[in-house]
């Protein structure tokens, strides 16, 4: 496969300016430097669709703005379809296509469709290429009526639909997304990460998301990279990432009984009502078929899930590791 996206040894380092009384910070202030993102190391092959995951303060934006030409590393090397973001920048930006979920490209008083017809002057787009993309891209997006309206009057969820949109419509082979769902409700989220991951299968995009939201990265993506305190943490598939962080099962228990004592070491209720019950289950202490047999004992079951806990609660997890290892 091609490479689309090659980091290596990438470092941002910010001088802060020190808290200092008035007149000394204004007339000798003193600074200190904050590396935001340290050493980070990652390839992305075409049409991989990559979650970018890390608390707040990792490094993720930071990042996407060095790989988008926004700002300039302190050190390290980049190459986007064999482009240098920061060197290259305009030849670069007809290959990709960004999404700032708290940074608007739209005109805010103008109808989206205004804002397209810009962006295919500055796309330098032929004209019948450009209203067959446009037509193509809005039927998918179901935005018909939202492009013909201004965009102060559109809905969040109705405004990154035209975003998307957007950075999509020069036909970028890769597109960055920061924080696309920030702000959505459930509804809204769904229909985001659905449509984004329907376009870059049908053009086989790269995708290169980040998000606090576990999912964005389970709907959208089939990798996952961890970072924190800008470095990185794990690079896996996300169903390897599932296998080799789990040490937990969730069981849920319907049960004829009104109820049954489940009290024993490596089990936590999760909850609790008449004729039901869950539970998580450490099976690095107990194993899953002792649970239910120990439940068939007491009880007769009339049904029996097992399942992965949360991905929210398997990144919890890894960013604990990491914390306490420091």
């Amino acid at each position: 496969m091609t490479i689309a996206v090659d980091v290596k040894n990438l470092r941002k380092t910010f001088k802060i300016r020190k808290k200092a009384g008035f007149w000394k910070t204004l007339l000798s202030p003193e600074y200190t430097d904050v590396e935001a993102v340290k050493g980070l190391s990652f390839t992305l092959q075409r049409g991989e669709r990559v979650a970018f995951v890390g608390p707040n303060g990792a490094g993720k934006s930071t990042t996407i703005k060095m790989l988008s030409g926004i700002l300039h590393p302190s050190a390290g090397e980049v190459s986007i379809n064999g482009f240098t973001p920061w060197i290259d920048r305009t030849k670069m930006a007809y290959q990709i296509g960004t999404v700032f979920g708290q940074r608007s490209q739209l005109w805010y008083h103008l109808p989206a469709k205004d804002t397209f017809e810009l962006l295919s002057y500055a796309y330098e787009m032929e004209r019948d290429d450009f209203k067959k993309r446009m037509v193509t891209l809005v039927d998918a997006f179901d935005a018909g009526a939202l492009i013909e309206k201004p965009v102060r009057q559109l809905s969040l969820g109705e405004r990154m639909r035209c975003e998307i949109i957007a950075s999509l419509l020069h036909k970028p082979s890769i597109l960055f997304l920061d924080e696309p769902t920030v702000g959505l409700d459930v509804v809204s989220k769904g229909v985001i990460r659905d449509l984004v991951k329907q376009a870059s299968e049908q053009d086989g995009t790269t995708v290169l998301l980040t998000s606090h939201d576990t999912g964005d990265m389970e709907r959208v993506c089939d990798r996952v990279i961890v970072i924190d305190h800008g470095q990185l943490v794990t690079d896996q598939r996300v169903k390897d990432l599932r296998t080799g962080y789990i040490h937990e099962k969730v069981i849920t228990l319907a049960m004829t009984e009104v109820e049954i004592d489940m009290a024993l070491d490596g089990v936590r209720l999760v909850e609790k009502m008449p004729h039901h019950l869950k539970i998580s289950v450490d099976t690095s202490i107990v194993s899953v078929e002792h649970i239910l047999q120990l439940a068939m004992n007491k009880t007769s079951l009339e049904d029996i899930t097992v399942e992965d806990p949360p991905t929210e609660d398997i990144i919890k997890a890894i960013y604990s590791g990491v914390q306490s290892s420091r």
